[in-house]
C-alpha cells in the first residue's frame, strides 16, 4: 500500500511538471513571437529606408532590393503577430461580452487614434520646415503599418471568440477554413501576386460572401443587456472608426509616389480588414436594432423575479390573503393580462377576491360557458376565443385565456384566471413562467398551513414529517441521463428538515446546470430559506445567465430576506457537452473535488466566493465572485458536497477532513459514478460510527463519459 501509494504522489508530481512545462512553452512562444515581431518589422524599415534612400538619390536600387524580401519580411511580420494574438486572447476565456470589446478598443482600437496624431505631428512638422522629408514620412508609415497589423490581429481573433460563442461543429469548421485560406492567401504575398488580376478577382468575390456568412454569427448579442448593449454601441462606434481611419489613411497614401512600399497590395490585409470591418458593423446594427426591444425582455425578466416575493411568506408572516395578493400582482405584470380574477376554495366553493377589468356578471357568464365544456378548476390555455361559437356568443372583447388552479397532491386553493385581448397571447415562455407564479404560491400555501396546523394542533413531529415529505420532493430524485456524463447523489438530513440543497436545470439540449448549497442554522428555518434558493435558481436560470451573475443577483434577492444572522453557501456549475467544458462559481461554498483522466491527477479547485447574505452591498460582493472554465475529459470525476461530509466528526471528535475526502478518490475514480458515492458515504460512516450525523450530508459525483458518436 504504501508503494502503492508512493508511485501514485510521482505520477501526481509529474502530471503537474507537465502542466508546468506546457505553461512554460506557451509563455516561450510568446516570447519568441514578440521578439520576431519587432525584428521583422524593424528589419522591414531598414529595407524601406535604403531603398527609398536610393531612390531618392537617383541611382539605381541596391542589390538587396528585391520585392521578395520585403514580401517576406511583411509575411514575418503578419504571422508573429497574429499567432501571438491567438495565443494572448485565448487566455481571456471567461471574460464577459463587454470585457471582450474594451479589451480590443483599449490594446488595439486606440491604434488608429494613435496613427492619426502620429500623422498630424508629422504633417505639422512638414509644413513648418516647409520642405518634404521622405525618409520621415517612411517611418511614419512603417509604424502605422504596424499599428494596422497590431489592430487587425486583435480584432481578428477577438472577434473569433465571439463568432464561436455557442458554437457548433459546421461554424468551428467553416472558421477554420476560413484561416486556412487567409492563410494561403498571405502566402501569396511572397511571390508580389496581385490580388487585383482577373485570376484572383473571383476568388475574393467568394471570400467576401464567405466572410459575410461569417458575419451572420452573431448569437452573443442577445445575451447582452439594455445598459451593455448601450455600451457596446460606443466601443463598436469607436472601433468603427478605427477600422475607417486605417482604410482612409492607407488608401490615401496608395498614391503617394514617393513611398517604395505600398501594403494596400497586400490581399491578406485587404479581407483581414473586410471582415473585422464587417462583423464589427454587423454587430453594431443588430445591437442598434435589438436595443428597443431589450427593455422588455429584461421586464420580463424582472417579472418572473417576483415570484419571490411568494417564498418570503413565511418568513415575514404573511397570510394567505397576502400570498394571494401577490400571486395575482405578479402574474398579470409576467403575463400583461388586459384583465383577471382569482377565486379562493372555501370548502368546494368558489370566492371571488379579485377583479380587474372584469365585471361580477361577466365572470359569472364564462364560469358557466366553462363548466358547459367540462372545463372545472383544471390548468387550460385557450389563445384562440373568438373561434369559439361559446365564448362568441358572450360578446366579450377577450381573445385569449389562461385558467391556473392553485393545486397540491391533496388540496385545491384557488384558481386564477387571466384574459388577454389578443389571439395567442400566452406564448409558451409566458406560461412557463406563469406556472412557476403557481407552483411556488401551492409550496408557499403548504407551508403557511403546515405552519399554522402545527401551532394550533401541536403536532409538532408529524407536520415536521410532511415537511420533510415537501423538501425530499423539491430533491430531484432522477436527473437527466445522457451519454455523455453520469451522476450519483446522496443526501441525508441530521434532523427531520435540514438546509442542503442540490437541484439542476436542462438549459439546452447540450448544457445542463446544477447547484449546491448550504443553509446556515438547521431545521424548519433553513429548510425554508433552502426551499426560497431553489426557487431563485429556477427563476433566475431560465435567462441562462452566467454562475457569476446568478450569485450577484441571488445575493441581492436575498439580502431584502435573509436574516442579518442567516447566510447561504452555495456552487452553480454549467456544463456543456459539446464544448467538453464547465463553468461555475463559488459562493462561500466547499471546494470542489476533482480527477483529471489526462493528468491523472486529483485536486481542489480553490476560487474566490462569499456566501449569499453575508455582504448586503451588491456593488461590494460583486468583487468576491469569481468564475472559472475548464475544459473536462472523458473519464474525469467531479465531487460536489456539503461541509457535513468533510467536517463530520468520529467519537474522539475528529474531522472526517478534505484530505482524506480527496484519498478515497484517488482510490475510487476508475469506478462508476454510483459506486464512487457509495466508497466514499460507506468510508464516512466508518469513520464517524453508526447514526452519528452532525450536520445535513450531501454528495453529487459526476463521471464524465466518452464522447458517443450519435450525439
Amino acid at each position: 500500500m504504501l508503494k502503492a501509494g508512493r508511485e501514485t504522489s510521482y505520477s501526481a508530481v509529474a502530471n503537474q511538471k507537465t502542466d508546468t512545462r506546457f505553461m512554460l512553452y506557451k509563455n516561450n512562444a510568446k516570447t519568441l513571437l514578440a521578439t520576431t515581431t519587432v525584428v521583422s518589422w524593424l528589419l522591414l524599415l531598414v529595407y524601406v529606408l535604403l531603398t527609398a534612400e536610393s531612390k531618392q538619390a537617383g541611382s539605381n536600387a541596391p542589390g538587396f532590393a528585391y520585392p521578395f524580401i520585403s514580401n517576406l519580411l511583411i509575411v514575418i511580420f503578419i504571422v508573429s503577430v497574429f499567432l501571438f494574438q491567438r495565443l494572448h486572447t485565448e487566455m481571456l476565456k471567461g471574460v464577459d461580452f463587454i470585457g471582450y470589446l474594451w479589451n480590443l478598443f483599449s490594446k488595439a482600437g486606440v491604434a488608429a487614434y494613435l496613427s492619426v496624431a502620429l500623422y498630424l505631428v508629422y504633417r505639422v512638422y512638414i509644413n513648418y520646415i516647409d520642405e518634404q522629408y521622405t525618409l520621415l514620412l517612411h517611418v511614419v508609415y512603417q509604424i502605422n503599418f504596424g499599428l494596422l497589423v497590431l489592430f487587425l490581429a486583435k480584432a481578428f481573433y477577438i472577434w473569433r471568440q465571439l463568432l464561436l460563442h455557442h458554437k457548433n461543429k459546421f461554424l468551428q469548421i467553416a472558421w477554420d477554413w476560413f484561416e486556412l485560406l487567409l492563410g494561403g492567401i498571405l502566402l501569396l504575398t511572397l511571390f508580389n501576386f496581385k490580388y487585383t488580376s482577373y485570376v484572383f478577382l473571383p476568388l475574393l468575390a467568394l471570400m467576401g460572401f464567405y466572410i459575410l456568412f461569417l458575419c451572420t454569427n452573431l448569437k452573443w448579442v442577445a445575451y447582452l443587456t439594455f445598459s451593455n448593449k448601450s455600451r457596446s454601441l460606443v466601443l463598436l462606434g469607436a472601433i468603427l472608426l478605427s477600422c475607417y481611419i486605417f482604410i482612409r489613411f492607407f488608401y490615401n497614401m496608395a498614391d503617394n509616389e514617393q513611398l517604395t512600399v505600398d501594403y494596400t497590395d497586400v490581399g491578406f490585409l485587404l479581407l483581414a480588414m473586410l471582415f473585422v470591418g464587417l462583423y464589427t458593423l454587423a454587430a453594431f446594427l443588430v445591437s442598434l436594432f435589438s436595443l428597443p426591444t431589450s427593455s422588455v425582455f429584461e421586464q420580463k425578466s424582472e417579472d418572473l423575479l417576483n415570484f419571490q416575493r411568494l417564498s418570503l411568506s413565511i418568513q415575514q408572516g404573511q397570510s394567505e390573503a397576502q400570498v394571494y395578493d401577490m400571486l395575482v400582482d405578479s402574474t398579470i405584470k409576467a403575463s400583461d393580462a388586459s384583465a383577471a380574477w382569482f377565486e379562493v376554495i372555501r370548502n368546494s366553493d368558489p370566492q371571488v377576491t379579485h377583479l380587474l377589468n372584469i365585471t361580477e356578471a361577466q365572470v359569472k357568464s364564462i364560469r358557466h360557458l366553462l363548466q358547459a365544456y367540462n372545463i372545472h378548476n383544471m390548468d387550460y390555455i385557450n389563445n384562440n376565443l373568438g373561434r369559439n361559437p361559446g365564448f362568441r356568443g358572450l360578446g366579450l372583447p377577450w381573445k385569449s385565456m389562461a385558467i391556473l388552479p392553485i393545486k397540491s397532491t391533496k388540496h385545491l386553493s384557488g384558481v386564477l384566471y387571466l384574459l388577454k385581448d389578443v389571439e395567442g397571447g400566452f406564448d409558451h415562455e409566458t406560461v412557463n413562467v406563469l406556472r412557476t407564479f403557481t407552483s411556488q404560491t401551492t409550496l408557499t400555501i403548504e407551508n403557511l398551513r403546515l405552519i399554522s396546523e402545527s401551532l394550533q394542533n401541536e403536532r409538532y413531529k408529524e407536520e415536521l414529517k410532511i415537511a420533510t415529505q415537501v423538501q425530499e420532493s423539491l430533491n430531484p430524485k432522477t436527473f437527466p441521463t445522457d451519454s455523455w456524463f453520469e451522476i450519483s447523489t446522496h443526501s441525508v438530513a441530521a434532523k427531520e428538515v435540514g438546509g442542503d440543497f442540490y437541484d439542476f436545470l436542462q438549459l439546452s439540449e447540450s448544457r445542463i446546470a446544477i447547484i449546491i448549497g448550504d443553509v446556515s442554522g438547521k431545521g424548519i428555518s433553513a429548510a425554508f430559506h433552502m426551499a426560497q434558493m431553489k426557487g431563485i435558481f429556477h427563476g433566475l436560470m431560465q435567462q441562462d445567465m452566467a454562475p457569476s451573475e446568478f450569485m450577484k443577483q441571488a445575493n441581492s434577492a436575498l439580502s431584502r430576506c435573509l436574516e442579518r444572522t442567516s447566510f447561504i453557501t452555495s456552487s452553480l456549475y454549467i456544463i456543456d457537452y459539446r464544448m467538453k467544458g464547465f463553468m461555475f462559481a463559488r459562493a462561500g461554498h466547499c471546494h470542489t473535488l476533482y480527477y483529471n483522466s489526462m493528468m491523472d491527477d486529483v485536486f481542489y479547485f480553490k476560487t474566490d466566493g462569499l456566501g449569499l447574505g453575508i455582504l448586503r452591498d451588491d456593488k461590494a460582493y460583486a468583487g468576491h465572485i469569481r468564475e472559472m472554465y475548464y475544459d473536462y475529459n472523458p473519464g474525469d470525476v467531479m465531487v460536489i458536497y456539503t461541509d457535513g461530509i468533510v467536517e463530520a466528526r468520529n467519537l474522539q471528535n475528529e474531522e472526517y477532513g478534505e484530505d482524506r475526502l480527496l484519498y478515497m478518490l484517488k482510490q475510487t475514480y476508475h469506478l462508476e459514478a454510483d459506486d464512487i458515492k457509495y466508497a466514499i458515504i460507506n468510508d464516512v460512516n466508518d469513520f464517524t460510527g453508526p447514526d452519528n450525523v452532525y450536520d445535513d450530508q450531501t454528495l453529487l459525483v459526476i463521471k464524465f463519459r466518452p464522447t458517443q458518436q450519435n450525439i
